[in-house]
Protein backbone atom coordinates (compact mmCIF):
# COMPACT_ATOMS: atom_id res chain seq x y z
CA UNK A 1 0.00 0.00 0.00
CA UNK A 2 3.11 1.99 -0.01
CA UNK A 3 3.24 3.02 3.51
CA UNK A 4 6.60 3.84 5.34
CA UNK A 5 7.71 1.17 8.41
CA UNK A 6 6.62 3.72 10.24
CA UNK A 7 3.16 4.60 9.07
CA UNK A 8 2.70 0.46 9.52
CA UNK A 9 4.01 0.14 12.84
CA UNK A 10 0.79 -0.87 14.25
CA UNK A 11 -0.16 -3.26 11.70
CA UNK A 12 0.03 -7.26 12.83
CA UNK A 13 2.78 -9.24 11.57
CA UNK A 14 1.94 -12.73 10.02
CA UNK A 15 3.88 -14.02 13.43
CA UNK A 16 1.00 -12.56 15.51
CA UNK A 17 -1.74 -13.26 13.15
CA UNK A 18 -0.28 -16.94 13.12
CA UNK A 19 0.33 -17.18 17.03
CA UNK A 20 -3.48 -16.03 17.78
CA UNK A 21 -4.95 -18.94 14.97
CA UNK A 22 -2.72 -21.33 16.63
CA UNK A 23 -4.17 -20.86 20.24
CA UNK A 24 -7.57 -20.58 19.01
CA UNK A 25 -7.81 -23.93 17.30
CA UNK A 26 -5.46 -25.10 20.55
CA UNK A 27 -8.71 -24.24 22.62
CA UNK A 28 -10.47 -25.54 20.36
CA UNK A 29 -12.17 -23.16 18.19
CA UNK A 30 -12.54 -23.66 14.40
CA UNK A 31 -11.30 -19.98 12.79
CA UNK A 32 -11.20 -18.68 9.36
CA UNK A 33 -9.22 -15.34 8.94
CA UNK A 34 -11.09 -12.62 7.32
CA UNK A 35 -8.24 -9.21 6.83
CA UNK A 36 -8.90 -6.09 6.90
CA UNK A 37 -11.90 -3.97 6.99
CA UNK A 38 -11.85 -4.35 3.04
CA UNK A 39 -12.06 -7.84 2.95
CA UNK A 40 -14.48 -7.95 6.18
CA UNK A 41 -17.11 -5.61 4.06
CA UNK A 42 -16.95 -7.78 0.94
CA UNK A 43 -17.66 -10.87 2.77
CA UNK A 44 -20.16 -9.39 5.01
CA UNK A 45 -21.80 -8.50 1.83
CA UNK A 46 -21.82 -11.70 0.63
CA UNK A 47 -23.76 -13.15 3.35
CA UNK A 48 -20.75 -14.60 5.08
CA UNK A 49 -21.90 -14.40 9.31
CA UNK A 50 -19.24 -15.35 12.65
CA UNK A 51 -20.28 -16.52 15.85
CA UNK A 52 -17.37 -14.57 17.24
CA UNK A 53 -14.71 -12.16 15.43
CA UNK A 54 -11.35 -11.81 17.05
CA UNK A 55 -10.52 -8.35 16.36
CA UNK A 56 -6.93 -7.00 16.21
CA UNK A 57 -7.53 -4.40 13.11
CA UNK A 58 -5.70 -0.94 14.13
CA UNK A 59 -7.28 0.78 10.89
CA UNK A 60 -5.46 3.61 9.27
CA UNK A 61 -6.89 7.50 8.90
CA UNK A 62 -8.54 9.14 11.57
CA UNK A 63 -9.20 9.20 15.49
CA UNK A 64 -11.73 6.74 14.70
CA UNK A 65 -10.13 4.06 12.92
CA UNK A 66 -9.94 2.13 15.77
CA UNK A 67 -13.86 2.13 16.18
CA UNK A 68 -14.76 1.10 12.30
CA UNK A 69 -14.35 -2.59 12.04
CA UNK A 70 -16.50 -3.16 15.91
CA UNK A 71 -18.91 -0.09 14.16
CA UNK A 72 -19.40 -2.59 10.81
CA UNK A 73 -19.77 -5.56 13.45
CA UNK A 74 -22.12 -4.19 15.30
CA UNK A 75 -24.68 -2.79 12.32
CA UNK A 76 -24.47 -6.43 11.43
CA UNK A 77 -24.94 -7.57 15.47
CA UNK A 78 -22.18 -9.63 15.02
CA UNK A 79 -20.19 -10.26 18.57
CA UNK A 80 -16.60 -9.33 18.83
CA UNK A 81 -13.57 -9.12 20.88
CA UNK A 82 -12.48 -6.37 22.66
CA UNK A 83 -13.74 -2.54 22.81
CA UNK A 84 -16.81 -1.18 21.47
CA UNK A 85 -16.21 1.87 19.05
CA UNK A 86 -17.20 4.48 21.38
CA UNK A 87 -14.45 3.81 23.90
CA UNK A 88 -11.62 2.83 20.63
CA UNK A 89 -12.25 6.71 19.33
CA UNK A 90 -12.27 7.84 22.85
CA UNK A 91 -8.92 6.42 23.77
CA UNK A 92 -7.05 6.56 20.64
CA UNK A 93 -7.10 10.82 21.10
CA UNK A 94 -5.13 10.44 24.17
CA UNK A 95 -6.20 14.24 25.25
CA UNK A 96 -9.73 13.68 25.24
CA UNK A 97 -9.09 10.40 27.45
CA UNK A 98 -7.45 12.32 29.86
CA UNK A 99 -10.08 14.99 29.96
CA UNK A 100 -12.15 11.46 31.19
CA UNK A 101 -9.54 10.14 33.64
CA UNK A 102 -9.47 13.50 35.31
CA UNK A 103 -13.23 13.78 35.70
CA UNK A 104 -12.94 10.89 37.42
CA UNK A 105 -10.95 11.80 39.81
CA UNK A 106 -7.84 9.37 38.69
CA UNK A 107 -4.08 11.23 38.63
CA UNK A 108 -2.96 11.68 35.23
CA UNK A 109 -0.37 14.75 34.73
CA UNK A 110 -1.83 17.93 33.82
CA UNK A 111 -2.03 19.08 29.89
CA UNK A 112 -2.75 20.65 27.32
CA UNK A 113 -3.99 19.52 23.58
CA UNK A 114 -1.90 21.94 20.84
CA UNK A 115 -3.80 22.31 17.69
CA UNK A 116 -1.94 25.15 16.03
CA UNK A 117 1.52 26.07 16.75
CA UNK A 118 0.47 30.08 17.48
CA UNK A 119 -1.00 27.98 21.02
CA UNK A 120 2.39 26.38 21.55
CA UNK A 121 3.47 29.68 22.45
CA UNK A 122 0.47 29.96 25.01
CA UNK A 123 1.11 26.96 27.20
CA UNK A 124 1.53 28.04 30.99
CA UNK A 125 2.34 24.58 31.98
CA UNK A 126 5.93 24.28 33.99
CA UNK A 127 8.88 22.91 32.71
CA UNK A 128 10.23 20.19 31.74
CA UNK A 129 7.16 19.26 29.63
CA UNK A 130 6.31 16.37 27.25
CA UNK A 131 4.98 16.34 23.78
CA UNK A 132 3.76 13.38 21.39
CA UNK A 133 1.04 12.97 19.07
CA UNK A 134 -2.16 13.15 20.56
CA UNK A 135 -3.39 9.75 18.41
CA UNK A 136 -0.60 7.14 17.88
CA UNK A 137 0.76 4.24 19.62
CA UNK A 138 3.91 2.07 19.74
CA UNK A 139 6.02 5.21 20.55
CA UNK A 140 5.25 7.31 17.10
CA UNK A 141 6.60 10.64 16.99
CA UNK A 142 8.41 10.18 20.53
CA UNK A 143 12.18 10.83 20.70
CA UNK A 144 15.02 12.47 22.27
CA UNK A 145 13.35 15.80 21.40
CA UNK A 146 9.97 15.15 23.16
CA UNK A 147 11.07 16.01 26.48
CA UNK A 148 11.09 19.58 26.63
CA UNK A 149 12.99 22.80 28.90
CA UNK A 150 11.99 25.77 27.29
CA UNK A 151 9.19 27.50 25.73
CA UNK A 152 11.35 27.42 22.53
CA UNK A 153 11.49 23.82 22.34
CA UNK A 154 8.07 23.59 22.89
CA UNK A 155 7.09 25.91 19.98
CA UNK A 156 9.82 23.86 17.32
CA UNK A 157 8.90 20.38 18.93
CA UNK A 158 5.17 20.97 18.57
CA UNK A 159 5.73 22.29 15.08
CA UNK A 160 7.02 19.66 13.45
CA UNK A 161 4.63 16.74 15.28
CA UNK A 162 1.84 18.96 13.46
CA UNK A 163 3.50 18.68 10.44
CA UNK A 164 4.55 15.09 10.50
CA UNK A 165 1.73 13.73 11.79
CA UNK A 166 -1.34 16.34 11.11
CA UNK A 167 -3.21 15.90 14.41
CA UNK A 168 -2.87 17.61 17.42
CA UNK A 169 0.19 17.45 19.97
CA UNK A 170 -0.57 16.26 23.52
CA UNK A 171 1.43 18.38 26.15
CA UNK A 172 1.52 17.16 29.66
CA UNK A 173 3.97 17.74 32.74
CA UNK A 174 7.01 15.32 32.62
CA UNK A 175 6.90 12.92 34.95
CA UNK A 176 10.22 11.83 36.14
CA UNK A 177 9.74 8.44 38.04
CA UNK A 178 9.26 5.39 36.91
CA UNK A 179 7.28 3.98 33.83
CA UNK A 180 5.03 1.27 34.54
CA UNK A 181 3.32 -0.92 32.40
CA UNK A 182 -0.14 -3.23 33.56
CA UNK A 183 -1.99 -6.00 31.94
CA UNK A 184 -5.78 -6.47 32.78
CA UNK A 185 -8.34 -8.95 31.46
CA UNK A 186 -12.08 -8.62 31.84
CA UNK A 187 -14.62 -6.44 31.58
CA UNK A 188 -16.34 -4.29 34.35
CA UNK A 189 -16.59 -5.13 38.14
CA UNK A 190 -14.58 -9.09 36.53
CA UNK A 191 -11.92 -7.19 35.08
CA UNK A 192 -8.49 -8.24 37.25
CA UNK A 193 -5.56 -7.18 36.49
CA UNK A 194 -2.76 -9.74 35.20
CA UNK A 195 0.49 -7.76 36.83
CA UNK A 196 2.54 -4.56 36.40
CA UNK A 197 5.80 -4.77 35.17
CA UNK A 198 8.77 -1.49 34.78
CA UNK A 199 9.90 -0.39 31.71
CA UNK A 200 14.09 -0.04 32.57
CA UNK A 201 15.61 1.73 30.07
CA UNK A 202 19.03 0.43 29.57
CA UNK A 203 22.37 2.49 28.92
CA UNK A 204 22.13 2.99 25.31
CA UNK A 205 18.47 4.07 25.40
CA UNK A 206 17.22 7.41 24.17
CA UNK A 207 16.71 8.86 28.06
CA UNK A 208 13.40 10.01 29.12
CA UNK A 209 10.67 7.80 27.48
CA UNK A 210 9.86 4.88 25.97
CA UNK A 211 10.12 5.63 22.75
CA UNK A 212 9.32 4.08 18.89
CA UNK A 213 13.04 3.99 19.03
CA UNK A 214 13.40 2.27 21.95
CA UNK A 215 10.45 -0.02 21.25
CA UNK A 216 11.83 -0.98 18.46
CA UNK A 217 14.72 -2.03 19.52
CA UNK A 218 13.45 -3.74 23.03
CA UNK A 219 16.02 -6.45 22.66
CA UNK A 220 18.97 -4.26 23.44
CA UNK A 221 17.57 -0.97 25.16
CA UNK A 222 14.82 -2.17 27.42
CA UNK A 223 14.51 -4.18 30.53
CA UNK A 224 11.21 -5.16 31.45
CA UNK A 225 10.65 -6.32 35.57
CA UNK A 226 7.50 -7.43 36.66
CA UNK A 227 7.40 -5.66 40.39
CA UNK A 228 5.45 -6.13 43.04
CA UNK A 229 6.48 -3.05 45.78
CA UNK A 230 4.21 -0.61 47.02
CA UNK A 231 4.57 1.73 44.19
CA UNK A 232 3.59 -1.14 41.36
CA UNK A 233 0.13 -1.67 44.00
CA UNK A 234 -0.64 1.27 43.49
CA UNK A 235 0.03 1.59 39.60
CA UNK A 236 -2.31 -1.53 39.68
CA UNK A 237 -4.83 0.26 41.67
CA UNK A 238 -4.74 3.19 39.30
CA UNK A 239 -4.97 1.11 35.82
CA UNK A 240 -8.05 -0.86 37.21
CA UNK A 241 -9.66 1.55 37.62
CA UNK A 242 -8.92 3.45 34.38
CA UNK A 243 -10.05 0.73 32.67
CA UNK A 244 -13.50 0.66 34.29
CA UNK A 245 -13.73 3.97 34.48
CA UNK A 246 -13.35 4.07 30.32
CA UNK A 247 -14.85 0.86 29.67
CA UNK A 248 -12.51 -1.28 28.30
CA UNK A 249 -13.47 -4.88 28.17
CA UNK A 250 -11.93 -8.12 27.41
CA UNK A 251 -7.90 -7.16 27.90
CA UNK A 252 -5.27 -4.53 27.40
CA UNK A 253 -2.59 -2.40 29.17
CA UNK A 254 -2.58 0.63 31.16
CA UNK A 255 0.59 2.67 31.07
CA UNK A 256 1.57 5.17 33.69
CA UNK A 257 4.48 6.80 35.55
CA UNK A 258 5.05 8.19 38.48
CA UNK A 259 6.04 11.67 39.42
CA UNK A 260 8.34 12.98 41.83
CA UNK A 261 6.25 11.46 45.00
CA UNK A 262 6.52 8.00 43.35
CA UNK A 263 2.77 7.57 42.97
CA UNK A 264 1.86 6.70 39.45
CA UNK A 265 -0.57 8.64 37.28
CA UNK A 266 -1.82 7.45 33.96
CA UNK A 267 -1.13 8.00 31.16
CA UNK A 268 -2.94 6.36 28.30
CA UNK A 269 -4.96 3.14 27.78
CA UNK A 270 -4.33 0.72 25.01
CA UNK A 271 -7.59 -1.42 24.69
CA UNK A 272 -6.20 -2.87 21.56
CA UNK A 273 -2.76 -4.17 22.84
CA UNK A 274 -0.13 -5.44 20.84
CA UNK A 275 -0.67 -9.55 20.89
CA UNK A 276 2.69 -11.22 19.48
CA UNK A 277 3.66 -13.65 21.66
CA UNK A 278 7.47 -12.43 21.72
CA UNK A 279 7.39 -8.92 21.05
CA UNK A 280 4.38 -7.10 22.51
CA UNK A 281 4.07 -5.71 26.13
CA UNK A 282 0.90 -7.43 27.06
CA UNK A 283 2.19 -10.84 26.34
CA UNK A 284 5.85 -10.34 28.04
CA UNK A 285 4.20 -9.17 30.84
CA UNK A 286 2.02 -12.36 31.39
CA UNK A 287 4.83 -14.57 30.65
CA UNK A 288 6.91 -12.51 33.46
CA UNK A 289 3.45 -12.81 35.68
CA UNK A 290 3.49 -16.98 34.64
CA UNK A 291 0.57 -16.83 32.40
CA UNK A 292 1.01 -19.03 29.14
CA UNK A 293 0.05 -17.35 25.75
CA UNK A 294 -2.71 -19.24 25.22
CA UNK A 295 -4.47 -18.92 29.14
CA UNK A 296 -4.00 -14.78 27.80
CA UNK A 297 -6.21 -15.73 24.48
CA UNK A 298 -8.62 -17.95 26.33
CA UNK A 299 -9.18 -15.41 29.37
CA UNK A 300 -9.98 -12.49 26.13
CA UNK A 301 -12.56 -14.97 24.57
CA UNK A 302 -14.57 -15.98 27.84
CA UNK A 303 -15.15 -12.54 28.54
CA UNK A 304 -15.90 -11.86 25.03
CA UNK A 305 -18.01 -14.94 25.09
CA UNK A 306 -19.54 -13.80 28.44
CA UNK A 307 -20.83 -10.80 27.23
CA UNK A 308 -21.82 -11.86 23.81
CA UNK A 309 -25.99 -12.35 23.73
CA UNK A 310 -25.72 -15.73 21.75
CA UNK A 311 -23.05 -17.28 24.53
CA UNK A 312 -24.40 -20.56 25.59
CA UNK A 313 -22.86 -21.70 28.70
CA UNK A 314 -23.61 -25.32 28.21
CA UNK A 315 -21.23 -25.10 25.51
CA UNK A 316 -17.84 -26.15 26.88
CA UNK A 317 -16.09 -25.61 24.14
CA UNK A 318 -16.82 -22.03 23.61
CA UNK A 319 -15.37 -21.34 27.58
CA UNK A 320 -12.74 -22.62 29.01
CA UNK A 321 -11.78 -22.17 32.97
CA UNK A 322 -8.83 -20.45 33.89
CA UNK A 323 -5.90 -21.54 34.24
CA UNK A 324 -6.14 -23.18 30.52
CA UNK A 325 -3.77 -26.11 30.28
CA UNK A 326 -0.40 -24.84 27.41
Amino acid sequence: MGLSDEEAAEFDSIDTIEAIDKALQGLGYQTDRIGHIQALTKRLAEGDRWDMVFNIAEGLRGFGREAQVPALLDAYDIPYTFSDPMVLALTLHKGMTKHVIRDLGIPTPDFLVVEDVSEADRVDLPFPLFAKPVAEGTGKGIGTASKIKTKDELVRVCQKLLEAYEQPVLVETFLPGREFTVGITGTGRDAVPIGAIEVVLQKDAEPDSYSYSNKKKFEKLVKYRLVKDASAKRALEVALASWRGLGCRDGGRVDLRAGADGMPQFLEVNPLAGLNPDISDLPILCKLAGMTYRELIARIMESALTRAASFDPSEEIRLHPSPVPA
